[in-house]
Order: structure tokens, then C-alpha cells, then sequence
């Protein structure tokens, strides 16, 4: 069997977006014992020119549904970017992941040589389904559920290498 742009994607996603619940599940239990304003994690970021937690989080559930609606050809649920409080964080994992759990292998099937088209404001980019996959799709996500890590991380929330990979093997 090969390997699909179903299994480069979706379960990888599926798992970083499980992790991330996991990590910030960890950041309220870190407000709640140090009686740190949620709401102040929420907005916290490693950089005054970084985005800050809550959209490292949104982007993240962005991407993961943007890819597997795309290569899917399925609408892709849209999501307001309102969220404030770490469990409101957490509901818009649970919906992405409940996105995420509705789409099959098969519509996936000859997705690597699809056009796809992302128009940003500042810029237009066009990839291959494959090329989405492996220069947009994959860095983009875990570049954002790596600086939500490091911020929680930052802000003294005891995490380790394990909360971010989850569980690895067989």
C-alpha cells in the first residue's frame, strides 16, 4: 500500500491537535495552582511581534482543517476567531478534530497533483496537492503548535518533549 496524502496528513494532524489539548490542559492546571489569570496565558507571546497563544492555536486548527478540506474537496467549517479563555481554546480543537474524524481516505485519492490556490492579502500561492502537503500544510502547523508550546513553556507550564510528541511507537 502506499503512503497517502490521507496518512501524511490527517493523522498527523489529528495527533499534534490531541497533544496541543493535552498541553493546554496542562496550562490551566498551572493557572489554577499558581492563580494566574487564564485569560493572561491566552494572550501571552514569546515576542512582541509574535501572535500570541490564542492564535498560534487557532492557526494551527486553521490549517488542519484548511488541508484536509482542500485535498478532500469537502467545505471546510468556518470558525470565528474569538476565543479568550483556554477552554474555549480547547472547544475549537474539539471541533476541528470532530472535522477531522468525518473525512475518509478515499476522498483523498489523486489529491497530490490538485491545484491548490491560497490567496493571503499580501500574497497569492499555488502548489500542487503534494507540494501544499510538504512545504505549507505540515511546517505551518507544527510551527505553530511548537511556539504555543514554547510560550506555555515560557511562562513556566511544566511541560517536556513527551506532552508535545504524545505517545511515539507501537
Amino acid at each position: 500500500m502506499s503512503f497517502s496524502q490521507y496518512s501524511a496528513t490527517i493523522p498527523l494532524l489529528i495527533s499534534g491537535l490531541k497533544n496541543l489539548k493535552g498541553i493546554l490542559a496542562k496550562a490551566q492546571q498551572f493557572a489554577d495552582a499558581k492563580k494566574v489569570n487564564p485569560q493572561t496565558i491566552v494572550a501571552s507571546r514569546l515576542a512582541v511581534d509574535m501572535l500570541p497563544l490564542s492564535k498560534q492555536v487557532q492557526i494551527a486548527c486553521d490549517t488542519a482543517k484548511g488541508c484536509g478540506a482542500r485535498l478532500s474537496d469537502t467545505d471546510m467549517p468556518k470558525f470565528e476567531d474569538n476565543e479568550t479563555t483556554l477552554d474555549e481554546l480547547q472547544l475549537r480543537i474539539d471541533r476541528t478534530l470532530a472535522f477531522l474524524d468525518t473525512l475518509n481516505p478515499e476522498g483523498f485519492e489523486g489529491s497530490e497533483d490538485k491545484a491548490i490556490v491560497l490567496a493571503f492579502p499580501s500574497v497569492t500561492l499555488n502548489f500542487s496537492g503534494q507540494d501544499y502537503v510538504t512545504q505549507f500544510v505540515l511546517p505551518n502547523f507544527y510551527f505553530h503548535l511548537t511556539t504555543a508550546y514554547a510560550i506555555l513553556r515560557h511562562l513556566g507550564v511544566e511541560l517536556g518533549k513527551g506532552d508535545y510528541l504524545g505517545r511515539v511507537g507501537g
